[in-house]
């Protein structure tokens, strides 16, 4: 399996070095040169297997005989070996047709531990046998950071640099990346919102003479592997629901497209996927370009659901490759236009394929606190502001009654207490484990949105390791 650029004048890749470089040179974003197929039967020989079988046989076509099988096994069976519930991945009806994924059963207690867990492994792995070392940086806007620095906490070969934007986590977001204490995991509170963070991890690889000086990796969602490993938990759930001889909708919280890009793939491979729901906060770019094929960047707003307080979503370039029927050239094109104008149009065909997949719905902190009762008070479940942005939109989708509608709980509630306490007066307890974490002492650096202070910082720390 070979991987091309978004952007098309990149390298073409095999799996590890797409792995290990994250973005491509040109600026574009690593996708498969062509899109693996899983028939029916093999889907449905998957039924009943435990979650690391399956992710198994997602993953290892993309991977391609990259990495053993047995070593492969091996990486997937030790990343999932601690998440606390059996399933893994469990699924909670709700109603007749809706059901909650949960994905806060990891490490840090969000979907990114599905992936970063694996992430850090493949790492680990690739590393070694190249004899090699990197510098991670990465931004996030609450849980990648710390899902990602759990993945690399005490690895030899890595030092890791994570940006969040000062002020713009929750406390318990903040405390799960700060409170880390090995040496090689480094935070930086920048003063700024995610996107600035964003751009700054996207001009530090873009800097050629940086990013070989620093052999820079990334483990944000603009690393193949990460979406790769996200393909399995849609696969997973919707065998649960009788696919594929029964199709399946999903409604993902979205910020950066990553998750929900995930969704898409898995239809591309051959899970019945009958629509791809976008659950959206105040910071509706996805949702607005849905409606008038125009993606127009406004100023970030905080909201109750920070993690998707962004403007600048990443992975949505993938989509459009795939939608301009993979013409790097027009890509490039609308994504340069995009950053200098802060604005792009999309061809009336390719908004036309777009609206047949994804569908979208925005809601605000009233709305959010409002569908967080609801939930409560209908089911006694607790979810936290981000899945409410999904269940919302899930509620909301217009899909026929006869297909399993299934939601994504991106997040633990007790991430997010402030704001679960304000909607039902209930304030959710941290897991046993993670009790004294707000106790915990932190360490940070704090840094304007300067791109040369910001690397100045990594030079300094990464030549003391």
């Amino acid at each position: 399996m070979r991987y091309v650029s978004t952007r098309g004048t990149a390298p073409v890749l095999e799996f590890e070095e797409a792995v290990l470089a994250g973005l491509a040179s040109d600026g574009g974003l690593y996708v498969p040169e062509e899109w693996p197929q899983l028939s029916a039967e093999q889907l449905r020989s998957m039924r009943g297997l435990s979650y690391a079988e399956i992710a198994f046989r997602v993953i290892q076509p993309f991977v391609d005989g990259a990495i053993e099988d047995s070593d492969l096994k091996s990486i997937i069976d030790e990343s999932y070996a601690d998440f606390t519930h059996a399933a893994v991945a469990p699924l909670q009806q709700l109603n007749s047709n809706l059901f909650l994924l949960e994905l806060f059963h990891g490490p840090t207690l969000a979907f990114k531990d599905f992936a970063l867990q694996v992430l850090g492994r493949l790492f680990d792995h690739i590393l070694a046998k190249r004899g090699e070392r990197i510098t991670i940086v990465g931004a996030t806007s609450g849980d990648t950071g710390s899902a990602a620095i759990e993945a690399c906490r005490g690895r030899e070969a890595i030092e890791i640099f994570i940006l969040h934007p000062k002020g713009r986590v929750s406390d318990i977001q903040r405390c799960q990346m700060t409170t880390v204490s090995e040496p090689n995991v480094h935070n930086i509170a920048i003063e700024g919102t995610f996107d600035d963070c964003q751009d700054l991890v996207k001009e530090m690889f873009n800097d050629a003479a940086f990013r070989n000086e620093q052999n820079l990796s990334a483990v944000n969602s603009i690393n193949w592997a990460r979406i790769m490993a996200q393909v399995v938990y849609y696969v997973s759930s919707a065998l649960s629901l009788g696919a594929p001889d029964r199709s399946v909708a999903y409604s993902v919280p979205t910020g950066n497209f990553g998750d929900i890009f995930a969704g898409y793939v898995a239809a591309k491979i051959g899970l019945p996927v009958e629509r791809l729901i976008i659950g959206t906060n105040t910071n509706d770019i996805l949702a607005r370009f849905l409606e008038t094929g125009e993606m127009e960047a406004r100023d970030v707003v905080a909201t109750l659901s920070p993690a998707m307080d962004i403007q600048i979503s990443s992975n949505f370039e993938r989509l459009l490759f795939d939608l301009y029927e993979r013409d790097a050239r027009i890509v490039s094109q609308a994504m340069t236009a995009f950053r200098q104008s802060g604005s792009m149009t999309a061809s009336s065909e390719v908004l036309e394929n777009a609206r047949s997949m994804f569908s979208a719905e925005r809601l605000d902190d009233d709305g959010i606190k409002r569908q967080i009762k609801e939930t409560y008070e209908a089911c006694g479940v607790i979810i936290d502001p981000h899945t409410a942005t999904g269940l919302n939109a899930a509620k909301h989708c217009g899909v026929d009654q006869s297909v399993p509608v299934v939601s994504l709980a991106t997040a633990h509630p007790a991430k997010f207490p402030d704001a679960v306490e304000a909607a039902i007066n209930v304030r959710p307890p941290l897991p046993l484990a993670l009790a004294d974490l707000l106790e915990r002492p932190e360490r940070l650096e704090t840094l304007p949105n300067d791109l040369n202070k910001v690397q100045a910082y990594v030079r300094e720390q990464a030549s003391q390791s």
